[in-house]
């Protein structure tokens, strides 16, 4: 086990104090929400607190919902500067073979990655999904791997994937709350919703024969705030939507799985998203990527590296409650040897409100450090003897 360095620091802030179990109380039967839905679950983003849910751990087959994982794996890799939106991909013929919702790849037609995804986040191309499913993972059973991988990593207890896209397959589902916790990770990437938020667009516009991307998700257009995230349907599916909008700084994720018609759907979703902003409020502490501290690489091209924010930090409150301060606490990891990637855990950031544990927010290295040379080494234990 690594040892952890504590330090507690006063925010000098204050808001209203409410823990996860009042909360909860405050929440229980307070409404009734996609009554004829299979499943449903409202969440704040930035703290994860669940403000509504049904059925939520029940696993169903998402459709294309799915995506969600796969454009996380894509903004993950861009993040990590392992993809650019620049780079070209090329398609296979297994990739301009699929069927449903597409955007009409051609074998060995080569299309930007910031294309493609947008194709994956406004027309629900099940081609681009698996195009950037093979270029990312070699095969898409070895990007299903990785997504699987990525569920487990966030604790997903019940989904497992067989495909990129959503198409019917064989041991292919998830659930309302896992949807909703994958939504809160790619969330963390604030450039997704400039693709998911897009109602209407161009793909091939310099060419002759230009292609209309019109959103899904009609939410994008008709409900303020609502940018993202994915819709989806099959038949044995039905209708399914993660959706997510921010007002006034508050940002939540509404979750719909199997609704008879896409009317009910959405009337579901924007009512879950009437509630929360009705009844809710939220308080910014961090935007992700904030430098809250310096750590010490040993044996590191670098002695120091930032320790910033992971994702973005806020307290959830009820609206008109009383109010109490708001401590932090932050524990870094010691003894942390080169190499270090960019993104790495070093640490956690600990929100809390008198003695309870509001949030805990991974702190991550904002850039890589590599392992330093034998002769920096040596240079560095000569300048120590010389500062004696």
């Amino acid at each position: 086990m690594k040892n952890l360095l504590a330090g507690i620091l006063s925010l000098g802030l204050v808001f209203t104090a409410i823990s996860p179990t009042a909360l909860a109380a405050e929440k229980q039967n307070e409404r009734i929400f996609a009554e004829n839905a299979s499943s449903a679950i409202l969440m704040e983003r930035d703290t994860g607190e669940i403000l509504y849910e049904k059925n939520s751990n029940e696993a169903f087959p998402p459709a294309s919902m799915t995506k969600i994982m796969t454009m996380l794996l894509i903004m993950e890799a861009i993040d990590e500067d392992k993809l650019k939106y620049e780079d070209m991909i090329r398609a296979s013929e297994n990739a301009a073979s699929m069927g449903g919702s597409q955007i009409f790849l051609e074998p060995g037609e080569e299309m930007s990655v910031q294309d493609l995804l947008k194709g994956i986040a406004v027309a629900s191309g099940n081609d681009a999904s698996v195009a950037m499913a093979e270029h990312l993972g070699g095969t898409e059973q070895g990007f299903a791997d990785m997504m699987n991988e990525k569920a487990d990593e966030l604790g997903l207890e019940n989904t497992h994937f067989s495909n990129s896209n959503g198409l019917p397959v064989d041991n292919h589902y998830t659930s309302a709350h896992d949807l909703a916790v994958m939504a809160k990770e790619l969330l963390k990437y604030e450039d997704i919703t400039t693709f998911t938020g897009i109602y209407e667009d161009y793909l091939r516009s310099d060419t002759a024969k230009p292609f209309w991307l019109v959103n899904t998700n009609k939410l994008v257009r008709f409900y303020p705030g609502v940018d993202g995230l994915k819709t989806g349907y099959t038949k044995e599916a039905k209708y399914g939507l993660t959706a997510t909008a921010e007002k006034d700084g508050m940002r939540v994720i509404a979750v719909v799985m199997g609704s008879p018609t896409p009317k009910e759907r959405n009337a579901d979703v924007s009512a879950m998203l009437d509630y929360s902003f009705s009844q809710f409020t939220s308080h910014k502490l961090y935007d992700r990527n904030e430098v809250i501290s310096k750590t010490t690489i040993s044996k590191g091209q670098k002695k120091k590296i930032n320790v910033v924010t992971g994702e973005p930090i806020s307290i959830l409150t009820k609206k008109g409650e009383s109010v109490e301060e708001v401590k932090e606490r932050i524990e870094l990891v010691e003894n942390i040897k080169a190499p270090v990637e960019k993104g790495d855990k070093l640490g956690t950031l600990i929100i809390e409100n008198g003695e309870k544990v509001v949030s805990e927010t991974p702190l991550v290295a904002d850039e890589e450090v590599g392992s330093a040379s034998w002769w920096t080494l040596f240079k560095r234990v000569l300048g120590g003897f010389g500062g004696n």
